[in-house]
């Protein structure tokens, strides 16, 4: 064989060489993807996720939540059921059958962490991954969660007393729509602290929007010397800007969470700002993190909480995040 045709012969064999290592390494990569037809998703991680949140069928805020959990279900592979009680109760019951039903991966929202504490521990000493999201967050970890994803309340609280303060409000309400609910309680907690004047907390049911708005309209008319407004949910606020209006007040209304109408409020000027706590994010990022820790043991947020807000939506950048709230997911 003269010199050309060894060199050849020589090339031949590394490139044969080269093909079988890449086809070794492809197949047994540390990170690879598991792909079962069964999956029936676009990852194929294939994984039973339970998502389980407080959400009342009222508040159009789950409905962001669950758009997100679809989403990361639909982009990992994964088999995805969702379900929500307002009762604490009846939610604990709903983790407890999830448990039964021996899923991957756990979602929790808790906004009565006590009523949740022997379900969550059962699931986590089941060996089921829970992630807890929007409400609960100084438990969490107490209760055995990987950690928690969502808003610090306490800093979006102080946030908003900061900017009423600004403007001037000598004397607000602060609207809460879920009874028993610990965030939202912590939220008005730190509007007050910030703000600096009185503020009265107003319960309202947020399953009676229209009940909502006569309370609200009723302390307006009884107390003029009310000039703040403050509510914790985008269906809340829609209401509460039409009982200022209906009160004849002049009182400046801010609001948490966001939806399409609360959006348009802040376009024309009725709502002074919104902070977004981002839900979608919520629940995309609470499947896709489980799915990441069963298959890679992976954690974000080293043991501390994983924001998701606050983000104020302002006349600046109403119009840009109106659309994509319109879209059902902001």
């Amino acid at each position: 064989m003269n010199h050309r045709s060894r060199g050849l012969a020589s090339v031949a064999a590394l490139s044969a060489m080269m093909l079988a290592l890449t086809a070794c390494t492809s197949d047994n990569a540390v990170n690879a993807e598991k792909t079962t037809e069964a999956s029936g998703g676009k990852g194929g991680y294939g994984y039973k996720i339970a998502v389980v949140t407080h959400g009342s069928a009222g508040d159009a805020f789950w409905s962001i939540v669950k758009n997100g959990v679809e989403k990361a279900g639909s982009d990992m592979g994964d088999t995805i059921s969702y379900s929500s009680d307002g009762d604490p109760q009846k939610q604990a019951q709903l983790i407890d059958a999830a448990v039964n039903q021996k899923v991957d991966g756990l979602v929790v929202s808790m906004a009565n962490p006590d009523a949740l504490k022997a379900s969550v521990e059962k699931a986590v000493a089941a060996g089921i991954p829970v992630i807890t999201i929007n409400s609960g967050a100084a438990r969490s970890s107490e209760f055995g969660a990987l950690t928690h994803i969502g808003q610090d309340e306490k800093v979006a609280g102080e946030a908003v007393g900061a900017e009423l303060k600004k403007q001037g409000v000598k004397k607000g309400v602060c609207v809460i729509h879920e009874a028993g609910n610990v965030g939202l309680e912590e939220r008005c907690a730190a509007v007050a602290s910030t703000l600096g004047a009185p503020i009265e907390n107003l319960q309202v049911d947020i399953n009676n929007l229209q009940s909502s708005q006569s309370t609200i309209k009723s302390k307006l008319q009884s107390d003029s010397a009310v000039d703040g407004v403050v509510t914790l949910g985008g269906p809340v606020a829609a209401v509460a800007s039409a009982a200022i209006g209906e009160a004849g007040s002049a009182a400046k209304l801010a609001t948490f969470d966001l939806n399409a109408d609360v959006a348009k409020g802040v376009q024309d000027g009725k709502i002074l700002f919104a902070v977004d706590q981002q839900p979608y994010l919520q629940g995309y990022m609470a499947v896709t993190m489980l799915t990441q820790y069963k298959s890679n043991l992976n954690v974000l947020g080293g043991g501390q909480q994983v924001l998701t807000g606050p983000a104020l939506v302002t006349k600046d950048n109403a119009a840009q995040v109106a659309e994509l709230a319109a879209a059902g997911t902001r």
